[in-house]
């Protein structure tokens, strides 16, 4: 399990090293390179590693874990689940959701800039290869992301192995950099770092910019905690990851202090010049790796925000039988590809890219530290004073890292947040429009215990077979239901009305799932509960129900699903302009019988117009 999570939770982190001191010392705002400075910058790199990765992640954040899963999502319904609905619930719900958001912008960085950081190695080996490295870039990132539709699960078996030796690799150079000057390991002592932002403030400031890119990635430690376990992220950070990279920074430190023309690109000029092809393929599997994880959280993070409500359903296909979460969204992956090609060609190097890369990181660790806070303050029932002391020492951090990104938002910087902002604005609309959408069909809806008391008045005739009607509300009588027997003229034998609630809990076990009450007149009102994280399939569940006492044939099945079409008009309670954003994403949302899985065959379809 440790070589397993180092493999996919430890990747984007662990190809820091590719470009952190690069950009510290070649940047916007480059270090001059002394002794002095050299110190100071490897010392903030090795206490941000200790303070936000070790302390606030590794140690404290992965407790705060939803029934075993991690990740701003599930930290969220954590903090919901101890707070009065209100305007602190509705605050943390949209702090959460815009994280989630900022999680896209830094999804189409992470593969540009790792990759691209690998491939610049070719320069460094042989300048005349320069011209290529943003077509073969590119070619990989394609390659890449068109592998997305057969699946991880036949390649990520090798991920862990492929991962350890790059970490064991890293350690070696480091160490093999280290022997230039022995005594660099004296920037551990955290005097060095105080003595360079004391004698620099402005520049040590600017400098943080950089030295975040150092642990740019630690918060997926957190995200990806679900598929492994606390125990086996916590020893593959401490035992193998933290020893390896800080190995390899102080490596480039000791190459720069000995060798200050090395500067340009210390990580490649550490590797001896026979190996340094060899290097450039490994470093380009290795960011592979990396950019995968991030693709991969994206789907997740995509499943996760259509099952809690905040996004219309999408074309969702499951690319292993035997593996659980293992999912493929093309639409996602369409946009993902066509932002990182654009990236790519429009920043033309990883130096640029890094002006972009690190604010959406560092505003998310912001959230995460302010979600987390209402966690140790209310569920874990922190005193005020240590709760205070939580939220002050890493608050303060991440607003130093922030603030220091902050300078960089019109060199590139403007990117991730734009992109967090459009996701955010359709997020926040899509849940909107839908609780707006659901009030307007519950004032319309009849209640289902008069409707069945009509029944015994003047039966319509029966017909053979069952009649399953999805519903927002069990007491209410469905749209499709009333359409069809206004229609057809007749009602099934049996009919199921159907609905599907999600719970703030990743994952809720297939025996506590189903809910079923029996009415009169041969109705059934069945409710099926799912985590955020879990997989829907109706007809696993409606199969289920004879364990219940209801059988159902599937071949004698019919599923009735209507299909509303919306008409905007004045007062509808959103703004114009989100009114018809979400009238444009209800048109294009998915299909619910491919959603929950249902046969098309088996579905039948009724429309009806809504005014919003």
């Amino acid at each position: 399990m440790v070589v397993a999570a180092i493999g996919v939770v430890y990747g984007d982190i662990g190809t820091s090293p590719l470009y952190t001191l690069k950009e510290v010392f070649n940047g916007h705002h480059a270090v001059p390179v002394t002794p002095a400075n050299v110190y100071g910058i490897l010392s903030l790199v090795f206490w941000a590693l200790v303070l936000v990765v070790s302390v606030k992640y590794v140690i404290f954040i992965t407790r705060a874990d939803n029934r075993g899963e991690g990740g701003i999502m599930a930290l969220m319904s954590l903090a919901l689940r101890v707070v009065e609905p209100g305007r602190k619930a509705t605050l943390l719900s949209l702090l959460g959701v815009f994280g989630a958001a900022l999680f896209y912008g830094d999804g189409m960085i992470t593969p540009a800039i790792s990759v691209l950081s690998a491939v610049e190695g070719l320069e460094v080996a042989t300048p005349a290869l320069r011209p290529f490295v943003i077509p073969i870039a590119l070619v990989v990132l394609v390659g890449l992301f068109m592998m997305q539709r057969r699946g991880t699960a036949s390649v990520g078996a090798i991920f862990g192995p492929v991962m350890l030796c790059w970490f064991a690799i890293l350690a070696a150079l480091g160490i093999n950099g280290i022997r230039l000057h022995p005594e660099i390991l004296g920037a551990l002592n955290p005097a060095w770092a105080a003595a360079f932002l004391w004698h620099n403030p402005l520049l040590g400031w600017l400098a943080l910019g950089a030295v975040v890119l150092a642990i740019t990635g630690g918060e997926a430690l957190y995200a990806d905690m679900g598929h492994f376990g606390r125990k086996p992220i916590k020893l593959g950070w401490f035992l193998v990851v933290f020893p390896a990279l800080y190995l390899n920074y102080l490596g480039q430190g000791a190459l720069i202090l000995d060798h200050p023309e090395n500067v340009g690109n210390p990580f490649y000029m550490l590797v001896p010049e026979p190996l340094l092809y060899p290097m450039v393929g490994m470093a380009t599997l290795a960011t592979i790796i990396a950019s995968q994880a991030v693709i991969s959280g994206a789907f997740s993070l995509t499943q996760q925000a259509i099952q809690l409500g905040y996004a219309p359903r999408m074309r969702t296909l499951h690319t292993s039988e035997r593996e659980i979460g293992q999912i493929y969204v093309p639409g996602i992956n369409g946009m993902l590809l066509g932002a990182v090609v654009a990236l790519v060609v429009g920043f033309q190097s990883s130096s640029a890219l890094a002006s972009a890369y690190g604010i959406a990181v560092t505003l998310t660790m912001m959230i995460d530290t302010v979600l987390a806070f209402v966690v140790v303050r209310r569920l874990w029932e922190w005193g005020m004073l240590p709760a205070l002391a939580f939220i002050l020492v890493f608050l303060i951090t991440d607003m130093a890292f922030f603030s220091a990104n902050l300078t960089k938002v019109l060199a590139g910087g403007w990117f991730p947040l734009l992109i967090g902002a459009v996701i955010f604005t359709l997020l926040t609309t899509w849940k909107r429009g839908r609780s707006l959408l659901n009030e307007r069909i519950r004032s319309d809806t009849m209640p289902l215990e008069l409707f069945i008391h009509s029944l015994f008045n003047d039966p319509p005739p029966r017909v053979a077979g069952t009649a399953v009607f999805m519903t927002t509300w069990l007491d209410g009588v469905p749209r499709a239901l009333l359409h069809n027997l206004l229609h057809n003229k007749v009602l099934h034998q049996q009919v199921l009305l159907l609905k599907v609630e999600t719970a703030d809990i990743p994952y809720v076990p297939p025996q506590e799932r189903l809910r079923l009450t029996p009415l009169d007149f041969g109705f059934h009102q069945l409710s099926v509960h799912y985590g955020f994280k879990d997989e829907p399939n109706i007809p696993v569940e409606l199969a289920r129900c004879r364990e219940l006492g209801l059988s159902i044939n599937m071949m004698e099945t019919s599923f009735f699903l209507g299909r509303e079409a919306l008409v905007s008009r004045m007062g509808s309670g959103m703004a114009r302009w989100r009114e018809k954003l979400f009238i444009v994403m209800f048109r294009n949302a998915g299909s619910a019988a491919d959603y929950f899985r249902i046969p098309p065959n088996r579905v039948i379809e009724l429309g009806t117009q809504i005014e919003l």
